[in-house]
């Protein structure tokens, strides 16, 4: 048996479809489905396993003949190089089109490979704007990108908490990196002073020596650019030295899974930048979140929506273009127009989506709550 056919099959398998009932068109997803960042793979992955079976029900089809869509889902482990050999395999596989990569440093490193096969790459959660400027055709966003949430935060943080001296904190990589560096810029014009800039990585766990630094150079906040699995336990740490100031954040920090991680440290500590709108004020979002719970009993952690949104408008552009093939898709997806559960989903010359929004957000008795919402 081929490996196209093998794919085939496990796609169909996974998807719960008759094998070779109709013609199958595959779509490879990526994101980390195993260690700390799983929780947010696995949220991706099911929103886009609820678009296809709401897709496959509607009975699609090409010059008049059925087509199944399928899935074929990829442990990139939020690694570069693991995300390399999958989407090398995607390429190998002739997958239609790929849901991903989850991060930023992962979407950057493989852009490349699916622009030469012709394959979009369309990321849910990827923020880095580096990720979208690359020069290739085959790259889409399907949220804002740091320099709309770097400013969104940073006008909330100077005329809402009075922010004037900042600290800053990055994980190194591309996302977290990525976004301090932009927050840096937009204070930097809004006129507030950087008190401290340090550096971790996003499997270290212990903040003590960098946040004792910090408090002694009395900033009126934190920022640091990375995930919540460092984030949540920052959060306890500063409050056992008693840096009294609030922690900010991007996308990555603005989950219900930081509740968790930061316990009682997090109530009212926290304001973070998602990269679209809440989702109780998604168009879609309400509708959503119901059918995402009842189908698997948890609720949206946070990215959920954007694949959703991904898949649908793959599904579009292979019924605009009447064809399964990725090139046209590619082509499909550049004209694409319509009204997704996040929003608006239509793309500028660069891939990235043309009506942007972010919400600033904190948590307040174990619940999210939305502070302000920007638009572009």
């Amino acid at each position: 048996m081929s490996n196209v056919k093998r794919l085939t099959v496990a796609a169909l398998l996974i998807a719960g479809t008759p094998a070779f009932a109709d013609q199958t068109i595959v779509i490879g997803y990526a994101g980390a489905l195993t260690g700390a960042q799983a929780h947010f793979g696995k949220d991706s992955e099911r929103g886009i396993k609820l678009a296809i079976e709401e897709v496959n029900a509607t009975h699609p089809t090409i010059s008049g003949k059925p087509v199944t869509f399928v899935l074929d889902a990829e442990d990139d482990q939020a690694d570069p190089k693991v995300a390399t050999v999958v989407a090398q395999r995607f390429v190998d596989h002739g997958v239609s089109a790929v849901i991903g990569h989850q991060n930023s440093g992962t979407s950057i490193a493989v852009a490349r490979i699916y622009a030469n096969a012709n394959i979009a790459e369309l990321t849910p959660s990827a923020t880095n704007p580096q990720f979208t400027h690359l020069g290739f055709r085959t790259t889409f966003r399907m949220l804002a990108n740091d320099s709309f949430l770097g400013e969104a935060l940073s006008d909330y943080a100077v005329k809402q908490l009075h922010v004037r001296r900042v600290a800053i904190m990055d994980d190194r990589t591309s996302y977290g990196q990525g976004i301090a560096d932009v927050f840096v810029d937009t204070i930097g014009k809004a006129g507030i002073d950087v008190a401290a800039r340090e550096y971790t990585n996003d499997k270290a766990f212990d903040f003590a020596s960098s946040l004792t630094l910090m408090k002694a150079k009395q900033p009126n906040a934190i920022f640091y650019g990375g995930m919540d699995t460092q984030g949540g336990p920052m959060l306890k740490q500063m409050k056992k030295l008693q840096v009294d100031v609030p922690l900010l954040g991007g996308d990555g920090m603005c989950d219900d899974g930081i509740k968790s991680l930061a316990g009682d440290a997090l109530n009212g500590n926290l304001f973070c930048a998602d990269g679209g709108r809440s989702l109780d004020k998604m168009p879609g979002g309400t509708a959503f979140a119901k059918r995402f719970k009842e189908k698997y009993g948890e609720p949206v952690q946070l990215y959920a929506p954007y694949a959703y949104d991904a898949m649908m408008a793959i599904a579009h552009a292979v019924t605009q273009a009447q064809s399964a093939d990725p090139k046209a898709i590619v082509d499909a997806l550049h004209q694409v127009d319509f009204d997704g559960v996040t929003g608006k989903v239509a793309f500028d010359t660069n891939g990235d989506l043309r009506s942007p929004a972010a919400t600033i957000s904190t948590f307040r008795n174990g619940n999210k709550v939305a502070l302000s919402e920007v638009t572009k």
